[in-house]
């Protein structure tokens, strides 16, 4: 991939961003589409395996599709589809609440919106519709943009988030236990508008990239930029900028360092026990627990689970991860080899089949099975739709598959993402991911002609510097400041960026494991 952005050149756009004493650039109605037309094979998407969610959700008493209601807002728009429209007062509570641990985006808005340097842009988005990413879109709709949104899981949408984005004006189409055809048919709605051109992705997974580029290849030759958050869609745009087809620049948000190290981290050691318990009650002193690797995810849920007294094996196919691992002091193993041992079964590799039939006939009674990876391809759920075994559905989320002796495992979202399905997950520190998301929307948007080409960047150094020095006041954290002769002996710039763009942060759980 290509580095972050050159400072060369001015904005075509009268903004920039001031980073201590430095500055760095930064409606014919919709088609109507028969619900079985859209195909849920455009892309290896985040549906892929049978999804019977729509004839369980629990979001709400109505169990009339959402595709079947009239809605209006209070101004009298219809451009939405959301489950309940009435619940827009009480999801405004839950922006509210957001909003005061999301420092960093409250500080921006503030900062930036006089200034409107998204003035113009048309936003695309496909993500977890939480109250966070509503915190984020509003404070997208302050800079000048234009948003249309959908989901990007069937499970994680907040109705009453959805609600108030709704009222509020905002196109949103998605709600909580969305079938395979409606995923696909709430992206459309997003994208398919007469007079309205998006250009700007702002994507978590790549099913969103994937469609305009697949459906709408017109479309997808205007867009300026696109900005991605997860392993799985990082992973599509580098695919296609090595097959010469990526003919847009995109930013790998993904692999900034205030994602990977505080979101990817932080946050997964927090929620994996979250979605657990709630869905499950169980205690976790003395469970076996097999982590399938570890990266920043697998490190998170590794930590959390030692630290409750767990006994924790990872496995792992990168020798550098796998020695990590050992010197955190859990051991490394194959996963056929602890398979019928344990008592939960945790996915976080972003890759496809890692937990397959196999594995899943030789689990012991009861055995727990989760993902916490972005997409349901990790567990192979489709091998278990066949007659001989027997789906229960106990509670929201938590299915029994049992088998013809009686043997039943516990499979959780249907291994789709465990913690944005079953649970939340910390506020604070998706504050960190969605103001990289927002800065490098603005770098992409303001970026003059010829900085970045058709490829995919990382963040720029200083940028990341800049996200986490607004979340530093939460903590009445007091950096130190380099006098000019430090500055001079290391050969920096005293007010950054205070590494290279090859410098690894740390990451160790062992700083992390309670006594």
């Amino acid at each position: 991939a290509a580095s972050g952005g050159g400072s060369e050149g001015k904005p075509s756009r009268q903004f920039s961003i001031q980073f201590a004493d430095q500055k760095q650039e930064f409606n014919k109605r919709p088609t109507k589409i028969g619900r079985r037309s859209l195909s849920r094979s455009i892309s290896q998407s985040s549906t892929d395996s049978y999804s019977s969610a729509a004839s369980y959700t629990d979001s709400s008493d109505d169990e009339t599709s959402p595709r079947d209601k009239q809605q209006k807002n209070s101004k009298g728009s219809s451009d939405f589809c959301v489950k309940n429209i009435k619940q827009a007062e009480f999801g405004r509570r839950e922006i509210e609440i957001a909003e005061q641990e999301m420092p960093a985006l409250m500080a921006l808005r503030k900062r930036a919106q006089g200034e409107k340097p998204l003035a113009g842009a048309k936003i695309v988005g496909c993500t977890h519709i939480t109250a966070q990413t509503a915190v984020l879109m509003e404070t997208l709709g302050a800079l000048g943009a234009q948003c249309r949104w959908a989901a990007c899981n069937i499970y994680s949408t907040l109705n009453e988030v959805a609600a108030a984005l709704a009222e509020s004006g905002f196109p949103v189409f998605a709600w909580k236990g969305e079938s395979e055809d409606d995923f696909w048919w709430c992206i459309d709605r997003c994208v398919n508008v007469e007079g309205w051109q998006p250009n700007m992705i702002l994507d978590d997974g790549g099913d969103l990239t994937h469609w305009i580029y697949k459906k709408y290849p017109n479309m997808f030759k205007k867009i300026k930029g696109i900005v991605e958050e997860s392993v799985t869609g990082v992973h599509r745009l580098y695919q296609l900028s090595k097959a010469g087809k990526l003919c847009v620049p995109a930013m790998n948000v993904n692999d900034s360092v205030t994602k990977q190290k505080f979101d990817n981290l932080y946050c997964c050691r927090e929620s994996i026990l979250d979605g657990l318990k709630r869905t499950t009650d169980m205690m976790f002193g003395g469970k076996q627990v097999v982590v399938c690797g570890y990266g920043e995810v697998g490190k998170g849920c590794c930590a959390a689970l030692k630290a409750m007294g767990s006994i924790v094996y990872v496995t792992e196919i990168d020798p550098i991860c796998a020695l990590q691992a050992c010197m955190d002091g859990f051991r490394l193993v194959k996963l056929n080899e602890v398979i019928r041992q344990v008592d939960i079964v945790i996915t976080c590799t972003g890759n496809k089949n890692v937990v397959t039939r196999e594995h899943l006939d030789r689990m012991k009674n009861s055995c727990i099975v989760c993902n916490m990876g972005h997409s349901n391809t990790e567990i192979d759920v489709a091998s278990l739709r066949t007659p001989e075994l027997t789906w229960e559905r106990v509670r929201s989320q938590v299915d029994h598959v049992i088998w013809p002796d009686g043997k039943r495992i516990v499979l959780l979202a249907e291994g789709r993402l465990l913690n944005l399905s079953c649970s939340t997950v910390p506020t604070f520190v998706l504050s960190i991911t969605a103001t990289t998301q927002a800065l490098a929307l603005i770098e992409l948007y303001n970026a003059p002609e010829g900085r970045y080409k058709q490829d995919v960047y990382l963040l720029p150094k200083k940028m990341d510097e800049y996200v986490a020095s607004l979340h530093l006041p939460t903590f009445d954290a007091h950096l130190t400041e380099l006098t000019d002769e430090q500055a001079k002996y290391l050969g920096l710039n005293k007010n950054g960026p205070f590494k290279p763009n090859y410098y690894r942060y740390c990451s160790t759980t062992s700083l992390f494991i309670l006594p």
